[in-house]
């Protein structure tokens, strides 16, 4: 009951998406991207023989959806098989059913949500950029605002969010505003990464010194912490911390500089590379894949920046990235870390 619940909340939310929406969005870029018809598919780039591992070789890159205006923050609704993703400047978020393959709006009017992930039970949880909060969905419907400020001021414009293995909700809040075109205002606190305790339901800033924090994530075991550091001068890095009994962090140091490139949203595979959406021009664009010590080992080449990505499918085993105007699908011989209990 549980699971059909689920699956017809997210159905009968919003009403299929019009061709004039697609068509209104759809660049040339998109328009002339074609799958690959080779195997092994050549745009899947293996750099060391440990990717070998991670690849499906009889697999090719899809474009599942496109049309979009800056496709953000892919999240996989594992009981309703249905992935999630923001159209930021749209004001959206969008849904794509795996059993169709069609694409509809979940959420008009999403206040520019940005990133999104699930609850350890499943639920949507949204960084919205006009209200300046954090929001999760309830299995009826619902909105419910979890978190909208600290110490008395509203956030700045909340970006990326996951949820940790004890249910602590983890999100970084930067300083990119305004920009009216994703909803993003002037910023009002420093640039953070706070967490949610999901026992008091207290807001604590757990990093105030990472210029323009990003994308972020757990590794498998839960003990490390990643985040982008994507105004560090002169590059973007990812920095990497030791997890204090859930609440805190120690023992920062740089896991990535990433050169000529720009890393934005990240997640971690049950071996602990870390898949970075990247970019930026050709021959970067597409996903930067790195083993835990910090060594590229493969790349995913796409005729687009990917601003986001996610595991998902029943074996979680679909990389789902999130690119400028369309999300792409990889099927792979690996698999994304467990997202609810």
């Amino acid at each position: 009951m549980k699971v059909l619940l689920k699956r017809r909340l997210f159905l009968s939310s919003a009403s299929m998406v019009a061709a004039s929406y697609l068509a209104s969005g759809r660049s040339a870029l998109a328009d002339e991207w074609q799958p690959s018809l080779r195997l092994p598919d050549p745009s899947i780039k293996i750099l060391d023989p440990a990717f070998a591992s991670c690849i499906n070789t009889l697999s090719t890159v899809h474009r599942i959806a496109s049309g979009f205006e800056w496709a953000e923050g892919p999240v996989w609704m594992g009981e309703a098989n249905l992935l999630f993703f923001s159209d930021v400047r749209k004001n959206c978020i969008m849904k794509w059913d795996e059993a169709t393959s069609v694409t509809s709006v979940f959420r008009n009017a999403s206040n520019f949500a940005n990133g999104n992930t699930v609850d350890r039970q499943g639920r949507l949880l949204t960084c919205e950029n006009a209200t300046r909060r954090i929001t999760r969905t309830e299995l009826d419907g619902r909105i419910t605002v979890i978190a909208d400020g600290f110490d008395g001021k509203p956030f700045n414009s909340p970006n990326d969010i996951v949820c940790a293995s004890d249910g602590g909700v983890w999100f970084t809040d930067p300083t990119f505003g305004p920009n009216f075109a994703e909803g993003a205002l002037t910023p009002t606190q420093p640039a953070r990464v706070y967490r949610i305790d999901p026992r008091t339901k207290e807001t604590s800033v757990v990093l105030d010194d990472v210029p323009g924090p990003n994308g972020l994530c757990f590794s498998p075991n839960g003990k490390t912490f990643y985040v982008v550091a994507s105004r560090h001068a002169p590059r973007r890095q990812i920095w990497s911390y030791d997890v204090v009994k859930n609440t805190s962090l120690s023992n920062k140091r740089v896991f990535l500089d990433c050169g000529e490139g720009a890393a934005d949203g990240i997640r971690a595979d049950i071996n602990g590379n870390i898949w970075c959406g990247w970019g930026s021009g050709a021959g970067m664009d597409g996903v930067a894949i790195f083993n835990p010590q910090g060594t590229q080992i493969g790349h995913v080449d796409l005729p687009e920046r990917c601003a986001n990505l996610c595991f998902g499918g029943a074996q979680r085993n679909q990389l789902f990235m999130a690119a400028r105007t369309s999300v792409y699908q990889l099927t792979l011989a690996t698999q994304g870390i467990r997202q609810v209990d």
